[in-house]
C-alpha cells in the first residue's frame, strides 16, 4: 500500500512508494513468470561471468574484439542484476511496492548501463569495421590503447548523462496516484508522476537522448554499410563467408537489441499498447543479456575453443 504524506502540492498528495505493476494483471501466471524469468536470470549471468572469465583467461582472446566483448559482458551482468532482482522478488511476494529513492536509483543504473551498451556496440561494429575494410591498418588503429579510450568514453559519456538526469529527478516531489504500469523504473512513468518542476528534465533528458543515442546507432549503421559493401566485393565464396563470420555474432545481437528497443520506444503510450509495450521491453532488458553469451558462445569458433581448455584443464584438476 502507497504510504501517503499529509503535505499537498497544487492539491495533489504527495507519495513515497511506487507501485510497480508489472505483469500482476496475469495473477494466474505469477508462478510460471516467477520460474522462466528465474532461469533467464541464472543463466543469464552465468553466461556472461563465463565470458568474462574467458576472456580475461585465455591468451589467444586478448584482442580488441574480445575485449569489447568483456565489457559488454560486465555490462549485461550488472544490467540484469539491476531489474530481475526486483521483478522475480514481487512475482515471488506479491510486493510491488518500491520506494522513490530505490526506484531513481533503479533507473540511474539502468540509463548508464543502456547508454554504456550502445557506445559499446558502436565501438564493436567500428573494430569490426577496421579489421575487414581497414586490414593492413587495423593493428596500427585499433591497438590498446584505443580500445581504452574506446571503452572508457562510453562508460564516461553514460555517467554523465544519467547522472546529470538523476540528479534533476532526485529535486522532483511526486504525487500520486503512485501506480507505475511497468516492472522497471523508466524515466517516462517517473517523469509523468512529479508534482511539477519537470520542464527542465524533460528537456535535458530530450538534448541528451537527442545527442547521445543517434550518434552511437548511426555509427553502427554506418559500419555495417561499409562492412557488406567490402564483403560484397569479395570475389570468392569462400572469403565472404569468412569476413561475415568475423562480425555475424556481433550483428545478430545489434540487431535484437536496436530492433526491440526502437520498437518499445515508437509505440504510442496508449492502454491498448501498453501492453505490448512490456513485451518488447522485456526483449531488451532481459532476453538480450540472455542472448549475448549465447550468440557469442554458440557462433564463435574462438570461444568454444577457448571454453573447450578451460574445461579440461578443471577436468585434470580434478582428475576426472
Amino acid at each position: 500500500m502507497i504510504l501517503l504524506q499529509k503535505a499537498e502540492v497544487d492539491n495533489k498528495t504527495v507519495i513515497t512508494e511506487f507501485v510497480l505493476l508489472g505483469f500482476g494483471k496475469v495473477p494466474e501466471l505469477q508462478t510460471l513468470l516467477f520460474l522462466v524469468f528465474l532461469v533467464i536470470y541464472v543463466a543469464t549471468m552465468v553466461g556472461n561471468i563465463l565470458i568474462i572469465i574467458l576472456v580475461v583467461a585465455d591468451q589467444h582472446l586478448h584482442t580488441p574484439m574480445y575485449f569489447f566483448l568483456g565489457n559488454l559482458s560486465c555490462v549485461e551482468t550488472c544490467y540484469s542484476s539491476i531489474l530481475l532482482p526486483q521483478m522475480l522478488t514481487s512475482l515471488l511476494t506479491g510486493d510491488r511496492t518500491i520506494s522513490i529513492s530505490r526506484c531513481i536509483a533503479q533507473f540511474y543504473w539502468f540509463a548508464l548501463l543502456a547508454c554504456t551498451e550502445c557506445y559499446l556496440l558502436a565501438a564493436m561494429s567500428y573494430d569490426r569495421y577496421l579489421a575487414i575494410c581497414k586490414p593492413l591498418r587495423y593493428s596500427v588503429l585499433m591497438n590498446g590503447r584505443s580500445c581504452l579510450w574506446l571503452a572508457a568514453g562510453s562508460w564516461l559519456w553514460a555517467f554523465v548523462a544519467s547522472t546529470t538526469t538523476v540528479c534533476l529527478m532526485s529535486q522532483l516531489t511526486f504525487c500520486g496516484p503512485g501506480e507505475i504500469d511497468h516492472f522497471f523504473c523508466d524515466l517516462n512513468p517517473l517523469i509523468k508522476r512529479a508534482c511539477h518542476g519537470t520542464e527542465l528534465i524533460t528537456r535535458l533528458s530530450f538534448i541528451l537522448t537527442s545527442i547521445g543515442v543517434p550518434f552511437p546507432f548511426l555509427l553502427t549503421l554506418a559500419s555495417y554499410v561499409c562492412i557488406i559493401s567490402t564483403i560484397l566485393r569479395i570475389p570468392s565464396a569462400t572469403g565472404k563467408q569468412k569476413a561475415f563470420s568475423t562480425c555475424s555474432s556481433h550483428l545478430t545481437v545489434v540487431t535484437l537489441f536496436y530492433g526491440t528497443i526502437t520498437i518499445v520506444y515508437i509505440l504510442p503510450d496508449t492502454d491498448t499498447l501498453r501492453d505490448l509495450n512490456k513485451v518488447f521491453s522485456v526483449f531488451y532488458t532481459v532476453l538480450t543479456p540472455l542472448a549475448n553469451p549465447l550468440i557469442y558462445s554458440l557462433r564463435n569458433k574462438e570461444v568454444r575453443q577457448a571454453l573447450r581448455k578451460i574445461t579440461c584443464k578443471l577436468m585434470v584438476l580434478k582428475g576426472i
